[in-house]
């Protein structure tokens, strides 16, 4: 076998070593002031977990105390066991957490859990996102208001859902006092950065649509029917404020190409 096989095969085997406690002890493993390689093994692969487990605590907290220190932690260390990192960017580890979570049975009687989870996920994107510059309100100053295309924040994110998401995940986060959630109605969060600290609002009637909507590329115009179309209740004005409150970084009469996701 080549050499750049047997590396990539010892590589391999180590890395399964790691989250597999009944694995095997990969081959080379030492200990040159020890006769118990095996144990020094553990004590690393005992490392290891505590790392990925201490990621996702400090990315996934609203969810933690939902569920409690116990519960996220078993959940934490099966996702870990799973899925190990593919990136050196720790702060990404994660991403995806709240999909496990969705499927992972001992959580089905937390059914918002993996809403929340995603909301966290989509502020550290957001927090890591590149800056950009807001628009003003001069930018607004032409004849063809409904033709124009607006380029949107890189930080911005939507996470709807059937549950009232923003309000569970602010009363887990301290933003807001835990009480009982009276209103269970679904909720649609707008996750972004328009400056230096990410912030995370409720979206109101047809806001979702909207921002969709400007997002694909679509024209003012066109965007705020669709709005309409999807709830009646839309208000234009209150939208086109929450653009030049930092949503918005450029404005166009051109269409322009949207990345694929």
């Amino acid at each position: 076998m080549p050499d750049c096989c047997q590396n990539a095969f010892a590589q391999d085997a180590f890395a399964q070593a790691l989250r597999d406690p009944d694995a095997a002890l990969p081959f080379g493993v030492i200990s040159h002031n020890s006769d118990a390689p095996r144990k020094r093994f553990a004590v690393y692969r005992n490392n290891v977990m505590v790392g990925l487990v201490s990621a996702l605590e400090a990315r996934f907290p609203a969810a933690r105390k939902i569920v409690g220190e116990d519960f996220f932690k078993g959940a934490a260390k099966v996702f870990a066991a799973a899925q190990p990192p593919r990136s050196p960017l720790m702060m990404f580890y994660g991403d995806g957490f709240p999909a496990f979570l969705a499927e992972f049975e001992p959580a089905r009687d937390v059914p918002y859990l993996a809403d929340v989870a995603r909301l966290e996920a989509a502020r550290t994107r957001a927090y890591h996102a590149a800056d950009a510059q807001p628009l003003t309100p001069a930018a607004l100053y032409t004849e063809a208001l409904a033709d124009l295309r607006f380029i949107l924040q890189p930080s911005l994110e939507i996470v709807a859902s059937d549950y009232p998401i923003v309000t569970i995940w602010a009363m887990n986060s301290g933003e807001m006092v835990l009480a009982p959630i009276m209103d269970w109605r679904g909720e649609d969060a707008l996750v972004s950065r328009p400056s230096v600290d990410v912030e995370v609002r409720r979206l109101p009637p047809g806001a979702k649509t909207f921002l969709q909507s400007l997002a694909a590329g679509d024209s003012l115009g066109v965007a705020a029917a669709s709005a309409l179309a999807a709830n009646t209740r839309f208000d234009l004005a209150a939208n086109l404020a929450a653009l030049f409150a930092g949503l918005a970084i450029d404005i166009t009469n051109e269409p322009f190409e949207v990345p694929l996701p």
